[in-house]
């Protein structure tokens, strides 16, 4: 059998090359026409497998929901939660160009809207009520976004003493894993908020 005249594409084939597209060349490299010849075929052969950039961005946006690790077994709930926040932050780690595009648009991602049921369903097992739910998942990825977002930004390399005014000693000084030492911070003080937050709710039920 001879070999087929061109390269066979398939939409996760594409999604694979515009992530790696994004992780090698940055969100503003990401076009079906970039896609298309890192495949080697013409940018209109992609859209036989997808409809626009948005469609793309959401494709490449499973692809990274996917390295993340959600398992609702784990108890009690808030380690299920802490082993989901480090799952979640290490894969933006994983691809930081991707963060900015991915935190300026609507989930609209199936994989993560199937995680976002899965932690819905297992913050109400543990208790929440309904109108909490939201707010907690939503506050964890506040964090975990952010803390993303400022992964590769260098610290204080232009700065000099004339245009720093005095008592940023902390900052001046800030071991090189600061970051790493913020979001330990944030992360515990979040956990430790909702779980005392859900023992107030669940005690005064009772009382």
């Amino acid at each position: 059998m001879g070999r087929p005249s061109r390269p066979l594409l398939t939409r996760d084939g594409i999604m694979r090359a515009a992530l790696a597209l994004v992780d090698e060349e940055g969100a503003a490299a990401l076009s079906t026409t970039r896609i298309a010849a890192r495949l080697g075929v013409k940018g209109p052969s992609l859209y036989n497998y997808v409809s626009s950039r948005d469609e793309i961005i959401a494709g490449v946006s499973d692809l990274i929901v996917a390295e993340m690790d959600l398992d609702p077994t784990v108890q009690p709930w808030t380690a299920a939660l802490d082993a989901w926040a480090r799952s979640y932050r290490a894969a933006l780690t994983r691809h930081p160009n991707m963060v900015p595009l991915l935190a300026s648009r609507p989930t609209r991602s199936l994989a993560a809207l199937q995680a976002y049921a899965c932690a819905f369903t297992m913050l109400r097992q543990a208790g929440w009520p309904e109108d909490h739910i939201l707010p907690i998942v939503q506050s964890l990825e506040y964090l975990l976004i952010g803390s993303a977002l400022h992964l590769d930004h260098p610290h204080g390399t232009a700065w000099t003493d004339e245009t720093l005014p005095p008592g940023l000693e902390p900052l001046r000084s800030a071991p090189p894993d600061f970051r790493e030492q913020a979001f330990e911070t944030g992360l515990a003080a979040l956990l430790r908020s909702f779980r005392q937050t859900l023992h107030d709710l669940q005690a005064g039920e009772t009382g």
